[in-house]
């Protein structure tokens, strides 16, 4: 359902709204909340979530409404109980503490980011140095440096690497935190291999497809629009990429979670674009298309889609089991 803010003053000279195509959650995503769900028909509530299991405000709060309970720290979970782990994945130390406290563990790691955890543990098992590119203090970055802290070193920019100063490793490795953007990634990845070059990367590129197909289509939002909204929280590392994208094309943007955060000069842009982070639920898309063309309802809605997306993550059998056993 989508909704409607009170008449202002503005003039409301949208002529079309443009939808981009992939957008929304992807298949991390909707895994990690299915496992979540599953959870909660399994064992009941409470159910204990380390981090937002997306980062999405309107996702937590739809399961903190059916009893999720979300937590920083397992060292917050009473012991003997059900934590799920969120999509963006946890340590090697993290997943120790919890079976010392005897926790019933259910992992909802996206499978891209496990990915990206089985290189680290690769590398270093092989004697490797690495250089993680990431964003610090990201939850997915943590995750994945602490399968090997003494062996990984993070850098965000061209400009860390030109600061980074390392011994000399004969064995040298990059890995990325899957969430990033494309253009951010292949730049200090080109001053990482001139700086390097004997580095080693991954066969496969750590960026995960739905970034890569997301930050696609914004770029091709930006070619006809005056304006694209970017729907997601500012806590998603996915969206906030999107809208710099756009920015870096000259196109305003702009990142919001809900209607009221619309500005009324916004709708005096002709053609304005909309998409939204792999972890927004489309019904919030639909809201703010609602409030854009308020008092304009003939205002048309078209696609403008990329590449058709066809990837999808199953829980395990034995999950789905016993979630339909209890049901």
């Amino acid at each position: 359902m989508m909704t409607t803010t009170p008449e202002s003053s503005y003039r409301n000279l949208v002529e079309k709204i443009v939808l981009a195509a992939p957008r929304g959650f992807c298949a991390g995503v909707a895994y990690a909340i299915e496992v979540v769900d599953l959870a909660l028909k399994i064992h009941g509530a409470p159910v204990y979530v380390r981090h937002a299991i997306v980062h999405n405000e309107w996702v937590v709060k739809s399961f903190e409404d059916r009893g999720a309970i979300f937590v920083e720290d397992v060292s917050e979970i009473p012991p003997g109980s059900v934590v799920v782990f969120s999509a963006h994945g946890v340590s090697p130390a993290v997943r120790a503490e919890a079976a010392g406290r005897n926790l019933t563990i259910i992992d909802a790691t996206c499978p891209l980011v496990t990915k990206v955890h089985n290189e680290a543990r690769h590398y270093a098992q092989k004697d490797y140095f690495m250089i993680y590119i990431g964003h610090e203090g990201h939850v997915e970055a943590e995750g994945t440096m602490g399968e090997a802290p003494d062996r990984m070193v993070l850098v965000e920019t061209p400009e860390d690497v030109d600061r980074l100063d390392i011994p000399h490793y004969d064995k040298l490795a990059v890995l990325t935190q899957t969430t990033l953007s494309v253009d951010e990634v292949t730049r200090t990845m080109d001053a990482l291999r001139a700086k390097f070059p004997h580095m080693e990367t991954p066969k496969k590129e750590d960026i995960c497809y739905a970034t890569t197909n997301r930050q696609s289509a914004v770029r091709e939002l930006a070619k006809i629009c005056d304006l694209v909204i970017i729907v997601g929280s500012t806590t998603s590392s996915n969206s906030n990429r999107l809208r710099e994208v756009v920015e870096s094309l000259g196109v305003e943007s702009h990142l919001i979670m809900s209607p009221e955060q619309i500005q009324p000069e916004w709708r005096e842009k002709r053609i304005i674009g909309v998409s939204s982070g792999a972890s927004t639920p489309e019904a919030l898309v639909e809201n703010v298309i609602g409030a854009m063309i308020q008092g304009k309802p003939d205002v048309p809605i078209t696609v403008l889609e990329t590449i058709k997306e066809d990837v999808s993550f199953r829980p395990s059998r034995d999950l789905i089991a016993l979630a339909m056993a209890r049901t």
